[in-house]
């Protein structure tokens, strides 16, 4: 083999490594490109589910408006109409305007922290906490109305020290034990106590470190549950269980958004799903820091 031979060898060989780093190259450019495009079509659909969500929550909070608006508006008409009015009919009326501009409030109450939770959540401060505590404080508040309906209310949690904050704590527990005794029935029981979660096939020191990371919190009723095709949708916003059913407990249809909302910013995750001997179930953590 002369020298020309060889020279032409090294040059195909030469351009063979160029032709293939180019190719190369183009690769990982098509890997990038394609890779940019699937971020932006995902960045647009989080964008327009975020709108439909909006859209849809603007107007499920239209609808729900309705309904006390137009009640209070009717009843003040009849009020302030030329017909007149005993006293006993007065206070009818003036106590079901009370009743409805109630639920207007807790509505408004329930939308601004749902809204604040998924726009603003840094404005919700942070402070020393028990979990325990705020359970306590809740179930107390309810005490009333759980005898009213013959319902009884254990907390058995130990204390429960964390980071977090008091107030979505505090909605956790109540919105909890305030639907369960709206809607799971007369003279049940209402339980609040701690649990193992179970062990993954990772190695036991990891689940030690995941398991001193968390409080993990069960809560349960002896209720009647709910059909398991809305035990998915349980946490969505305005869900019904039934037609009208919170209307008629005086209920927003927020208050399990709200419980999920506010597990997810104490860093937890919340399942529920029915007890075999009857009832409903919420598995739920709280990050202790």
């Amino acid at each position: 083999m002369d020298w020309s031979e060889v020279i032409l060898l090294v040059a195909i060989a030469a351009v063979l490594f160029l032709y293939i780093r180019l190719m190369l190259k183009n690769k990982r450019l098509r890997q990038m490109a394609d890779e940019a495009n699937r971020l932006r079509l995902e960045a647009a659909e989080a964008e327009r589910r975020n709108r439909q969500l909006k859209q849809e929550m603007t107007s499920n909070i239209a609808h729900e408006l309705k309904t006390p608006v137009s009640s209070i508006r009717g009843y003040l008409e009849i009020l302030l109409g030329d017909k007149p009015v005993d006293d006993e009919r007065r206070r009818h009326y003036l106590q079901r305007s009370y009743s409805q501009t109630l639920r207007l409030s807790d509505l408004i109450q329930d939308v601004s922290i749902i809204n604040k939770l998924e726009e603003s959540a840094d404005l919700f401060p942070r402070s020393e906490v028990d979990a325990c505590e705020v359970a306590n404080e809740a179930v107390g508040d309810l005490a009333d109305k759980a005898a009213a309906a013959g319902i009884s209310v254990s907390n058995h949690l130990p204390p429960m020290p964390l980071r977090g904050n008091r107030e979505l704590l505090y909605c956790i527990f109540r919105n909890l034990v305030e639907n369960s005794v709206s809607y799971a029935g007369h003279g049940i029981s209402i339980t609040i106590e701690t649990y193992e979660p179970i062990r993954t096939a990772s190695a036991n020191s990891q689940f030690s470190i995941l398991n001193s990371q968390f409080h993990y919190i069960h809560y349960y009723d002896t209720g009647k549950g709910v059909p398991d095709e809305y035990l998915a949708r349980l946490f969505d916003r305005f869900v019904r269980i039934g037609e009208g059913r919170s209307r008629a407990d005086g209920g927003t249809g927020l208050g399990l958004s709200i419980v999920k909302h506010a597990v997810l910013f104490h860093g937890g995750e919340i399942y529920a799903k029915n007890r075999a001997e009857g009832g409903l179930e919420y598995f739920f953590s709280l990050k202790k820091q």
